[in-house]
């Protein structure tokens, strides 16, 4: 299985001056790259973690998959989404911060029972608050 985490890079270095979803976003982060980090434990072969930044041409880099939606009669991409390809090339997309969250501490929860090391992420209290609602 492949993973590829993107987020807007002006979100995660707080560029936009939306607090909240700056610290949703580096949760995110984080975990992702916790899960990276351990990916062996749990069967992962590759998880990307990629930066968009406004005008890249769409934001793929590690798996070709793009989440667009309409808005005002124009197409927008979406800047922030979990891609999933599994070994029989299936691709799930989460394009939601709540269900981006709530994938990568599943896999967190999962490299716990796998380890005696301590591979928790601290969320923040804006990402604790979105995995709870």
């Amino acid at each position: 299985m492949r993973m590829e985490l993107r987020v807007c890079k002006l979100c995660h270095e707080g560029e936009h001056g939306n607090e909240r979803k700056t610290a949703v976003t580096r949760d995110m982060v984080r975990c992702a790259r916790r899960v990276r980090e351990y990916k062996d434990l749990i069967g992962l072969d590759e998880l990307h973690i990629t930066m968009v930044s406004e005008g890249d041409p769409g934001g793929a880099e590690a798996l070709p998959v793009v989440v667009a939606s309409i808005e005002d009669d124009r197409i927008s991409l979406s800047d922030t989404q979990l891609v999933m390809e599994d070994d029989d090339g299936n691709f799930l997309v989460y394009p939601e911060p709540k269900d981006i969250l709530e994938v990568l501490t599943r896999n967190i929860d999962q490299m716990s029972e796998q380890t005696r090391q301590d591979v928790t992420v601290d969320l923040s209290t804006e990402g604790a608050e979105l995995l709870s609602a």
